[in-house]
C-alpha cells in the first residue's frame, strides 16, 4: 500500500474519527485507526465497537491496501508535519514509512482484518434530510439528554419518524426539549430509535450547514452518511418513556421575553449560586420580571427586567442552567415563558417547531 495525501486532508480526517477511538481498550485493534486505500481515495475509520466513524479523503495512490495504525500517535505525527504533501507507505508486515520534506518516521501497526467491519445497511428505514436541519434539532435538544447510567434508555436522543415528521426529544426526567421537522417518507417507514449521546456528538461536531444527510436505520443501529462521512451508532435498546403527558395542556400566562436579554441576567445572577443551592426565582409582575438569588453564606443577587406583562403576578423558581442551556441553542430574537403557578412545570417556546418542558424548584 502507498499513497501521497496532503496534511490538511488527512489532519481533519483524523481528527474526526480519533474521536470515538478507544483511549483505554482491552483491544488494542480499538486504539488503531483503519487505513484502507482503493483508486484515489484513502478511507480513514475509527470504532469502539458501540459508534463507528469512517471519512473518505482524496489522495494519489500507486498501490491499493489496508491497514491499521495507533490513531493519537498517527494524529500527533500528522499536527507536526510541515505544510508538504504526505507519503506514506505500509509492507507486508503492517509497518508504516511516513515521509514528508526532510521528516521520517516508521510506526508498527496491526492487520486490516482484524479490524471491527462497519455493518451494511439496507431495507426499508432510509430517510433524506438537510444537514443544517438535522444539525439543529440535534443542538436544540442534546443537552436535555440523561448522563444518569441507570436510566440507561434516557442517555441518548429520541428519534421519531412518524407521521411525515421527524420528533426528536430529550430528557433527563426534570427537564425535557423537543424539536420536529416535516419530512416526506412513506408509511411502512415510521420508525423509532433512541441515538446515545456519543453518536449524538460526533454528528454535531461531523455536520455542515449545507448539503443532505442519509439516515439508515435497521434492527439495532443507524447510520448517518454525509460529504464522505459516515457515523454507524447501535440504538439505545429499550422503549422510551411517554413524554407528552409531561407537556401541560394549558397555560395561566405567556410572556415575550427577549432571548439573549433573559440570558445575559440569568448570567449574571446565577453567579451567586453553588452546587448545592442552585435556583434563580423569576417574580413576574406588572410589566416586569424581577430574577433573583439568595444563597446561604455567599449572598443574594437581583435583576430586574422591563417586559410587556399585564396578568396575574406568579413566581417560580428553576436551575438557572437549566434555564440557560435552551436559551444557548436557540437562535430566535424571542422567547415565550408560558406558566400555570409556581408549583407546575414552565414551557419555553420559540417560533419554529420547538418548546421545552423545565421543573420548578421548591424554595422556602
Amino acid at each position: 500500500m502507498k499513497l501521497k495525501v496532503t496534511k490538511s486532508a488527512i489532519l481533519e480526517g483524523l481528527q474526526l474519527v480519533q474521536n470515538v477511538v478507544s483511549a483505554r481498550s482491552t483491544l488494542p485493534i480499538l486504539g488503531n485507526v483503519c487505513l484502507t486505500v482503493e483508486k484515489d481515495s484513502l478511507a480513514l475509520t475509527g470504532t469502539d465497537l458501540e459508534v463507528s466513524v469512517r471519512c473518505a479523503l482524496d489522495a494519489k495512490s500507486t498501490k491499493a491496501g489496508g491497514t491499521t495504525l495507533p490513531a493519537r500517535r498517527l494524529l500527533s505525527i500528522m499536527r507536526e508535519m510541515p505544510e508538504e504533501n504526505i507519503e506514506i507507505e505500509i509492507d507486508e508486515k503492517d509497518v508504516a514509512t511516513v515521509k514528508c520534506g526532510a521528516s521520517f518516521f516508521k510506526i508498527m501497526g496491526l492487520s486490516e482484518e482484524e479490524f471491527p467491519p462497519i455493518p451494511k445497511f439496507a431495507g426499508k428505514y432510509n430517510y433524506t434530510m438537510e444537514q443544517a436541519t438535522l444539525k439543529n434539532m440535534l443542538k436544540r435538544t442534546a443537552y436535555a439528554a440523561s448522563s444518569d447510567e441507570t436510566r440507561y434508555v434516557l442517555n441518548g436522543v429520541y428519534l421519531s419518524f412518524k407521521g411525515k415528521k421527524l420528533t426528536m426529544v430529550a430528557t433527563d426526567g426534570r427537564r425535557l426539549a423537543l424539536a420536529e421537522n416535516e419530512m416526506d417518507f412513506p408509511k411502512e417507514a415510521e420508525v423509532d430509535i433512541i441515538v446515545p449521546t456519543k453518536a449524538v456528538n460526533q454528528l454535531m461536531h461531523a455536520l455542515s450547514d449545507e448539503g443532505q444527510v442519509k439516515i439508515h436505520a435497521q434492527e439495532n443501529q443507524v447510520a448517518f452518511e454525509f460529504d464522505g462521512v459516515l457515523v454507524v451508532s447501535k440504538v439505545i435498546d429499550g422503549t422510551y418513556p411517554n413524554y407528552k403527558q409531561v407537556i401541560p395542556s394549558q397555560c395561566e400566562e405567556r410572556v415575550t421575553i427577549e432571548r439573549e436579554w433573559l440570558l445575559t441576567a440569568l448570567k449574571r445572577v446565577s453567579l451567586l449560586t453553588t452546587d448545592r443551592s442552585s435556583s434563580v426565582k423569576l417574580a413576574f409582575g406588572k410589566n416586569r420580571l424581577e430574577l433573583t438569588t439568595n444563597t446561604p453564606d455567599v449572598g443574594e443577587a437581583r435583576e430586574t427586567l422591563t417586559i410587556k406583562f399585564s396578568g396575574k403576578e406568579v413566581a417560580v423558581a428553576f436551575n438557572p442552567e437549566y434555564v440557560m442551556d435552551p436559551l444557548r441553542n436557540l437562535e430566535c430574537d424571542e422567547v415565550y415563558i408560558e406558566l400555570i403557578d409556581s408549583l407546575s412545570p414552565g414551557v419555553i417556546k420559540c417560533d419554529s417547531p420547538f418548546l421545552y418542558v423545565l421543573m420548578p424548584m421548591r424554595v422556602s
